[in-house]
């Protein structure tokens, strides 16, 4: 400590009154307070009248003060502040309040000077403007300036003028918050004039029970708010990670907390949420099969469930499980509340922007980034071009069910490209995984259409753990629907329509057995021998007897049923398979076949099933014409993932 004469009264000093000299402590390059000075004139700026700390250290008769100046400045930016609504704004003007009704208890006295900024002045708050003026005034009044920004008391210092630094602390402190948690709090709900409750238990297995016998008065609710706010600021963990008119949304620690307030709301609100308990990826009952698809192929996985069920914490044990496996693994929360190593980098997508996100993370290159709580269509458009991209990507998103959480990329993204963004969806229950679908797109007939020529780009949602076939999604006319197949229940239609089509094919052939596939298709066995008459040229017979029953009908040899040949789905009996190649021209398809098949009646089979017979030209080839429906099948065969071949 250096004592030294001051005979200017102006210097980077802390000044006592009662002596002609001034005392200079000087901390990490900070002007910092002595507990207990008197202070002739002290200027607070805008930074401790919002955190409350000029009313606290008198209060705490941690100072002595003879005059109060706070410059219209400091209430013009608290004015403006609470004119939108934010929380920052109101508990600075409650702070003023606060000050006042002091004034006469610890005999000091208060007065406002200064001129009141521009409304640019004020915009430009964020800057350095109102600082400024602060300084200015301190230097103007030969008082001593009162800060907790370090920026401020280091200019101030600069400048020569007496300034008293309070740090806010290291943070961590007990606040009134943590009171109403415990080892088994989930929520907690505070309301003024509301007695204060809160979710215990576990997801999926928890109570509503209250957690004081008095209701909160809503000053007790905006105290507790201003409490965590400031603590907020004075934590390495804690941020503010959106503040709109009317609510505010804060990560605290474990904590996730919004404030909401009037007009937004009709009373003072604060609903804080923490994580219970955290787990890791083999806490969770996972087959074989899933932790293979994790590790080896699932790069766009969907985490889906109702809120509290537990997918935040899924994630963020899966984010760890990558980490593990030493990958590079980022997340992007909007607010960041993953509690996870410092490993990982937590981006938040509210303090940035979809465009910022994704540059950041096309050039830092990570295996695996977790997206948590995907909600608008920003979010989910970023989701989809960051996977295509290349980048392994998990995302978070709430649902009722598996399949809702497909659906909400249904109008967002072509239908398409949803299976090259989501391989997997894993939904969430009661803090376990419940079900597990996985997707994948072909070209096929609809389930329940019974017309060849409706083909068309199906995306199937499969069972993963059994393969059933769950759901299709297909454009319908300018609608993308999602039809649930039919499981296998037989609906008691589908015994008379066995018997109809028993009826039918007695006319071809007695030997005839019929398998039921869905209400709208069967299967019929024939011997083979018999195939080609109910086939008839080009397809026309089948076309006509399924026209007539209402039914789409597969064919088959009965040999290969029973195990004596293989099955042949309406091969008249060809067995020697012919090379070609073949030419989509505008009007035809052209399948270029050897010379030696010149004049050959030849077969041609969509993945295994017969569709024509065909007469090779003098050319070596054979012409389907595209506008046909036999054209258009084979048109999507050809364009799409099914075996076409020819047999002679």
């Amino acid at each position: 400590m250096n004592i030294v004469k001051d005979p200017r009264k102006k210097c980077n000093s802390i000044r006592l009154t009662d002596l002609d000299i001034t005392i200079q402590i000087t901390l990490n390059n900070h002007i910092v307070s002595v507990p207990g000075m008197k202070y002739d004139r002290l200027t607070p700026d805008t930074s401790v009248i919002i955190e409350g700390l000029l009313s606290r250290l008198i209060e705490g008769k941690k100072i002595t003060l003879g005059e109060i100046i706070i410059h219209e400045a400091v209430v013009a930016e608290l004015e403006h502040q609470a004119n939108q609504d934010k929380a920052i704004g109101f508990l600075g003007i409650d702070e003023l309040d606060r000050i006042r009704g002091l004034k006469s208890k610890f005999n000091f006295d208060l007065r406002f000077s200064g001129r009141r900024p521009t409304p640019g002045e004020i915009r430009y708050a964020s800057l350095g403007e109102i600082d400024s003026m602060v300084r200015e005034l301190a230097f103007e009044e030969d008082a001593t300036l009162l800060t907790s920004d370090k920026v401020q008391a280091r200019i101030a210092r600069a400048k020569g003028i007496r300034c008293m630094l309070q740090e806010l602390g290291n943070g961590n402190k007990k606040i009134r918050l943590d009171s109403f948690f415990d080892n088994t709090t989930m929520s907690v709900h505070l309301r003024g004039n509301v007695i204060p409750y809160a979710k215990k238990g576990m997801p999926g297995n928890w109570e509503f029970v209250p957690v004081e016998k008095e209701p909160l008065g809503s000053e007790d609710i905006q105290e507790i708010s201003r409490e965590i706010i400031e603590e907020t600021k004075a934590r390495k963990d804690g941020f503010i990670e959106i503040e709109r008119p009317g609510s505010t949304i804060i990560q605290l620690g474990n904590y996730r907390i919004v404030i909401t307030k009037p007009p937004f709301s009709d009373g003072w609100e604060i609903t804080a949420v923490r994580p219970v308990k955290k787990l890791e990826l083999k806490d969770y009952s996972l087959s074989e099969k899933l932790q293979k698809r994790i590790i080896e192929q699932a790069e766009g996985i969907l985490i889906a469930g109702s809120p509290g069920m537990g997918k935040s914490t899924f994630a963020a044990a899966l984010a760890e499980f990558y980490s593990y496996q030493k990958k590079i693994v980022k997340t992007v929360e909007a607010p960041r509340d993953l509690v996870l190593p410092e490993k990982i980098t937590q981006y938040a997508i509210s303090h940035g922007d979809a465009q910022e996100i994704h540059d950041i993370l096309l050039l830092s290159r990570p295996d695996y980034t977790i997206f948590d709580e995907m909600r608008n269509t920003d979010d989910f458009r970023l989701f989809s071009d960051l996977r295509l991209s290349g980048i392994g990507f998990v995302g978070v998103v709430h649902a009722t069910s598996p399949v809702d959480a497909i659906q909400r990329f249904v109008g967002r993204i072509e239908l398409g490209v949803i299976p090259q963004v989501i391989d997997t969806v894993i939904f969430i229950k009661d803090g376990q995984v419940a079900r597990v679908l996985s997707l994948k797109i072909v070209v096929k007939v609809p389930s329940g259409m019974t017309e060849s020529d409706l083909a068309r780009p199906v995306v199937i949602v499969n069972d993963f753990e059994t393969g059933k076939l769950e759901y299709e999604m297909y454009s319908y006319g300018e609608e993308t629907v999602v039809v649930p197949v039919a499981g296998t229940a037989r609906s008691p239609l589908s015994g008379l329509a066995q018997k109809q089509i028993m009826s039918e094919m007695k006319k071809y052939t007695n030997d005839v057995e019929v398998e039921m596939l869905s209400d709208n298709r069967c299967r019929i066995y024939v011997p083979e021998s018999r195939i080609a008459k109910i086939i008839g040229k080009q397809g026309r017979q089948i076309a006509e007897i399924e026209k007539r029953i209402g039914i789409g009908i597969d064919i088959a040899s009965l040999e290969s049923r029973h195990g004596g040949g293989k099955e042949t789905s309406g091969n008249p009996g060809k067995t020697q398979a012919v090379s070609y190649n073949f030419k989509i021209m505008p009007k035809s398809i052209i399948f270029i076949v050897g010379q030696e098949h010149i004049n050959q009646d030849v077969d041609v089979l969509v993945d295994g099933d017969y569709l024509l017979t065909a007469k090779v030209s003098k050319k070596a080839m054979v012409k389907v014409k595209k506008q046909n429906k036999i054209g258009k099948i084979l048109l999507h065969a050809l364009t799409g993932d099914e075996n076409v071949e020819l047999m002679a």
